[in-house]
């Protein structure tokens, strides 16, 4: 068996696929402010005979002696993989996560083409979603609900999450409906990621992934701003540990040990 290990930001996932690249397993843990203590709790009781990391902690996972052989994946390489294997069909992914947002264009055989990454700010990210849920006093999973109760967009000036904190508050006090203030701010992610996709060379059908997906106003805007409806897995943040664990099998098939 030969697992792959996403840790990212919010959240470390873990999915491990057998010899045939059956998923037998797959779990979830906040990342909180100890990764390796989660990267721990979230293996036990498995035993694989090699991990892929991939995530922005995927460095740290690498040196932690976790009993089996560890190599690492980019977050880009690991998304590919795992859209191209639960939409064989796809041309372009948007992977909008904790901390970053990914917009790849991939090949017929799930190699990647093009990519961009926005990692050098929070804007348009979970973070960003995250952060605003609280200035409106809702649970960040609720967010998107409570979004899509707004009749009418209130265009948000600034991506930037203090300055976008500050817009949001001074139009409440100015008596704008605080639904159509969460609308608006879930527009412009909208528009900035389909930004990034257009940029990368936008073809359908495209898979969207990473946590957010998660958010019913963000597919919805998404899906609005491209023109399309967006394929979303039924377990969205589970798509880079999927992508690490098929890289880590064909490493063993190859006798590959190294990752990049």
């Amino acid at each position: 068996m030969i697992a792959g290990l996403d840790v990212g930001s919010r959240s470390v996932e873990l999915v491990v696929v057998d010899a045939a690249g059956r998923v037998v397993l797959a779990r979830r843990v906040p990342t909180t402010f100890h990764p390796l203590r989660q990267v721990a709790a979230v293996l036990d009781g498995t035993a694989p005979e090699a991990i892929v990391a991939t995530g922005y902690g995927r460095d740290l996972v690498a040196g932690a002696g976790l009993g089996a052989p560890v190599s690492t994946l980019t977050e880009i390489k690991a998304h590919a993989a795992g859209a191209h294997r639960l939409f064989p069909e796809a041309r372009t992914v948007v992977d909008v996560g904790g901390q970053d947002t990914k917009a790849i264009r991939l090949g017929p055989e799930g190699r990647v083409l093009r990519f961009e990454m926005n990692d050098r700010c929070a804007a348009g990210t979970g973070k960003f979603l995250e952060h605003l849920a609280g200035v409106f006093q809702i649970p960040v999973e609720e967010f998107g609900a409570y979004a899509l109760g707004g009749a009418r967009a209130v265009p948000i000036g600034s991506m930037c999450t203090v300055f976008a904190e500050t817009e949001a508050v001074s139009l409440m006090a100015g008596g704008a409906p605080p639904e159509d203030i969460a609308l608006g701010l879930h527009a412009a992610i909208a528009a900035r990621t389909a930004g990034m996709l257009r940029r990368v060379g936008l073809e359908p059908p495209v898979v969207f992934t990473g946590g957010v997906a998660r958010n019913p106003c963000m597919v919805r805007l998404l899906a609005r701003e491209l023109g399309l409806e967006p394929l979303v897995p039924d377990e969205p943040d589970h798509c880079g540990a999927l992508g690490a664990a098929l890289e880590g099998l064909a490493r063993a098939a190859t006798g590959q040990a190294a990752g990049g």
